[in-house]
Parts: structure tokens; sequence; C-alpha cells
């Protein structure tokens, strides 16, 4: 699992969680089981192996971003732009004003898509690179807005733990709230853009078959293109 390579440990939540899966499997639709499952895959996404000693250029460090500030993703399926409130998760918002700033974001594929929950991305297509940013970890910020459909988001493995990682709710996810995760801004323009990327993998182990977090960490792009040549990507991300 995952959790094991974060250091996590499986216990009485787990066995509670499976015992609420076999209550729900008769459902068509997601229901708590599904949702909670999904959070932890969530939390797991965050994860990041433990930086070696390599020599990578420092990231530049721009300057202090504005209280609102907008971001153009022109992805394989069309622009998307993002509009990033500061008063809302302050941490979190200038980090990746920071991150876009330097480039961070271009070439990155959606690597996690799942209808009607999250679109994810925010693993540099580099290994060096993803490792040099996934060590600089950003302090948490208080949840000031719910996670509604299109609320923009860190991905995280705990408390501390927010990198370089983004996720897009695609659904309301009340739950996600409750679990500490601080949206950090909105989709302006692009959810139908969203809607069509492609999420035929599905979901990341240990909850489905798609892509490998902590592979795309450690093989970059060339681990999606080899295995999952249909994923969308970012081919440049800027702040207007």
């Amino acid at each position: 699992m995952r959790a094991k390579a974060c250091g996590a440990a499986p216990g009485a939540a787990e066995a509670s969680h499976a015992r609420l899966c076999r209550q729900e499997s008769r459902h068509g639709t997601p229901g708590a089981c599904a949702t909670r499952a999904a959070v932890a895959c969530l939390l797991l996404a965050g994860c990041s192996p433990s930086p070696e000693n390599k020599s990578v250029a420092a990231p530049a460090k721009p300057g202090p971003p504005p209280d609102v500030f907008r971001v153009n993703l022109d992805t394989s399926k069309g622009a998307v732009v993002l509009e990033i409130t500061r008063a809302w998760a302050p941490h979190g918002a200038d980090h990746f004003y920071e991150l876009v700033r330097n480039g961070y974001y271009d070439g990155d594929r959606f690597y996690r898509v799942v209808p009607r929950f999250v679109v994810q991305f925010g693993i540099h297509g580099d290994p060096k690179v993803s490792q040099l940013w996934s060590s600089v970890r950003i302090p948490d910020d208080p949840v000031k807005q719910k996670n509604r459909k299109g609320m923009v988001t860190f991905a995280t493995s705990g408390p501390g733990a927010r990198t370089t990682q983004i996720f897009v709710n695609m659904r309301d996810n009340p739950l996600l709230d409750r679990q500490g995760f601080a949206p950090i801004g909105r989709v302006a323009e692009g959810m139908d853009v969203l809607d069509r990327l492609y999420g035929g993998y599905g979901d990341m182990p240990p909850r489905g078959s798609g892509p490998d977090g902590v592979e795309i960490e450690r093989q970059g792009n060339a681990y999606l293109e080899n295995h999952f040549p249909r994923l969308d990507y970012i081919n440049k991300a800027t702040v207007q």
C-alpha cells in the first residue's frame, strides 16, 4: 500500500472501512465507503520518497503574489483558468504561485482523473525536479472554503506535508473539508475541459489500476508515456 511507503500503518480504520464496503457493495453509486477510500488515495497521493543528496539548481523565488491571481493552464484538451485567492489559504496560494512562476507544471500529466470526484496533477515529468520540490513542504492552512465542485486544493500525505500536487473537485466533497483539505482557489473557466480529460485508466493504486504516484516520482513522464500514453497533460501554466 502507498501508505506504507509514507510511514503510515493500517489499523482499526481500515477494518471499519472494509465492513462498510461490504455493506455498500450492492449500491451502484459511490457511498461513504467509496468516498473514504478515495480520500485515503488523496492523502496517499501526496506522498513523496525521501529526497536523496543530488545536485539540482534551487528554484527561483518570485516576488509576492497579488491577493487574487489567475493561472492559465494550456492543456491538451483546451484552456483552463484557475483563480487563486490568498485570503482562503495564504501558504498554499503563495506556494502555488511560486511553482507556476518556476514552470513546474509545464509538461505535467493529469495522472489521476476520477469522474465525479477529482482531477489531479502536480508530479513533474523530470524526477530530479520532482525530487527537489517534494522536499519543500509548506505549513497547513485552516479550511476556510468548502471543497465544492470546481474548487482547487493541494493534496497532502498528512499535517504539514503539502508539496506540489493539486486536485480539482469534480463534485461537492464535504468529507474533504473535515479532513483538512484547504481550497486555494476555483476554476474560473474550463470545467468542461476538465470533464473531457482522459480517465480510462482508473484511480491510483490501491484504489484502482491507474498510474502509481511513487513510480511517477521515480521515473517521471517516461513511466507515464510507456504505460499510460493516453493521459492528457499541461502544455504550459502561466500567471496572467
